[in-house]
């Protein structure tokens, strides 16, 4: 058997993953991701699109300063106002990349840009050459690659390899192509183009056909080398190739695909987790090797072909992933002991500091709840671990309603900006949250709307911890929030808390 290649995987959930509605992240959230990426194992981490904003900019900067092992890539258009953004905000890193995109498709050339295939070609090498001048790193992106003119992509590939690129991405941008025909076009091209062994092919998929994942591992079985997806498969529209199924799959059959990667995948369940949490994108209970049903089984038949042999129907285990064998296992009489030993085994390494915070968390839960089980805890650990500093935190809430009263909530919320700006107001409402969303804006005075509400038990049991996400513009801005409690209404007192702190941080920053 020849030697395995080895499979680069690029990681965009900070770029492209983040342009899912509603996913948008904070400047601490990404960097929390960023570094659960560079754990993970991901050899490229493409950190944003640095010239969209200045945001996005000084995000990307920190991750780079940030990042040690991960090659820390910039997006930037073929110009070289974008590409000296992007060089700014990447160069700090031990290893900066710069990643230009171009649409080459006749539709995007002619539709998009206005301009002629002979305009794309000169643009195209003249911006990986500036670029070249400032990164030895540079990769080249043929957008809607997937339906461009094959003599013209072609093309395009061998003139931005002499021009330096190392990288050539062939993104199926809106998720047309079929494996067959997407594995075929990359054969194609390693075929056709003479430099091309001067490069790493690569291929940047989309699932709006629901063949994100096809096409990347039939790209992968005709030469591409590097594979672009996202943790969860969040991104544009219906989203990219999911990272985790790619990985596993290559994992799964190593004999079929005959490369290898640097994918820890015991890490899968814990950073798609973390992504989830931050962006309030859930991850659908079916979801291929991270969703809540991925290792259950109900059928009697299954259960009895598991107690027999487990590989009778799971081609992997949960271990492979990180996902938490057991179900029940601490209650209100635990003590630090059991805890901290219970987080490490989910392969948390956390500070002291953080750990007794998260004990008295978990005493206060365990209180209400009679089990704890492993997703309580990942939700605490995971809700201390994205917490930033805040304008105002809820100190206090009650609200009462019922049949024939007028539904009133009282709270009292501190304002850390303010020595002594403990205040506490009531209101009525259509209900008990909306009691206590009103007195919440009586005390914040942030002229802020909610646009989006939901509500779902993220553990098992009868007493399941709920967990409330929603969405809140606030100056044309929108803004997430999350909350968790056994107790709706505090875990929606908490959510909205959250949006406005996100939003006074964003206010603090643009003054």
């Amino acid at each position: 058997m020849k030697k395995q290649d080895k499979i680069i995987f690029f990681d965009t959930t900070l770029r492209d993953g983040e342009q899912s509605p509603g996913a948008s992240m904070n400047f601490n959230e990404k960097l929390l991701v960023a570094k659960q990426l560079e754990t993970l194992g991901v050899d490229v981490i493409e950190a944003g699109f640095p010239i969209s904003s200045p945001g996005d900019f000084e995000s990307v900067k920190s991750i780079a300063k940030s990042v040690k092992t991960s090659i820390v890539a910039g997006l930037a258009r073929a110009s070289e106002k974008d590409i000296n953004a992007c060089w700014d905000a990447v160069k700090i890193a031990k290893k900066p990349r710069i990643h230009i995109f171009l649409a080459t498709s006749d539709l995007h050339i002619e539709k998009k840009l206005n301009k002629t295939r002979p305009q794309i070609l000169d643009m195209a090498v003249k911006a990986v050459k500036y670029a070249k001048t400032l990164c030895k790193d540079v990769e080249f992106s043929a957008e809607d690659a997937g339906r461009s003119d094959m003599d013209f992509l072609c093309g395009v590939v061998e003139a931005v390899i002499d021009a330096g690129a190392l990288t050539v991405n062939i993104p199926d941008t809106v998720g047309y192509t079929m494996p067959a025909e997407f594995g075929a076009k990359i054969a194609e091209i390693k075929k056709r183009v003479s430099n091309i062994s001067k490069a790493v092919i690569s291929v940047h998929c989309h699932n709006d056909l629901g063949l994100a994942v096809a096409n990347s591992l039939s790209a992968i079985e005709n030469g591409a080398r590097q594979v672009e997806c996202t943790i969860n498969g969040i991104g544009e529209r219906a989203g990219n190739a999911s990272l985790e199924e790619i990985a596993m799959a290559i994992k799964v059959r190593p004999l079929y695909y005959n490369v290898s990667h640097n994918i820890k995948t015991k890490e899968i369940y814990k950073t798609s987790k973390l992504v989830s949490s931050l962006t309030g994108v859930a991850v659908q209970v079916n979801k291929a090797i991270v969703g809540a049903n991925a290792f259950a089984h109900e059928s009697g038949i299954h259960q009895d072909g598991m107690l027999k042999d487990r590989s009778t129907y799971e081609i992997m285990t949960p271990s492979d992933v990180g996902v938490p064998e057991s179900s029940l296992v601490l209650g209100k009489h635990s003590g630090r002991h059991a805890l901290f030993t219970r987080i490490k085994s989910l392969g948390y390494k956390l500070e002291q500091a953080s750990l007794d915070q998260i004990f008295e968390k978990f005493k206060i839960l365990a209180d209400k709840k009679k089990v704890i089980f492993d997703d309580d805890i990942v939700a605490l650990i995971e809700e201390d671990a994205a917490a930033e500093r805040e304008a105002f935190s809820l100190a206090y809430q009650s609200a009462s309603s019922g049949t024939g009263t007028i539904p009133t909530a009282t709270v009292k919320v501190i304002n850390n900006d303010e020595k002594g700006g403990a205040v506490k107001e009531a209101a009525c409402g259509v209900g008990p949250v909306d009691a206590t969303y009103r007195a919440i804006d009586k005390i914040t005075k942030m002229d802020i709307k909610l646009t989006d509400f939901s509500l779902k038990a993220v553990s098992s049991g009868v007493d399941a911890l709920g967990e409330v996400f929603l969405k809140a513009k606030y100056k044309g801005m929108v803004f997430s929030g999350k909350g968790a409690s056994t107790d709706i209404v505090e875990a929606s007192a908490k959510a909205y808390i959250q949006a406005i702190n996100k939003a006074k941080a964003f206010e603090r920053r643009n003054k």
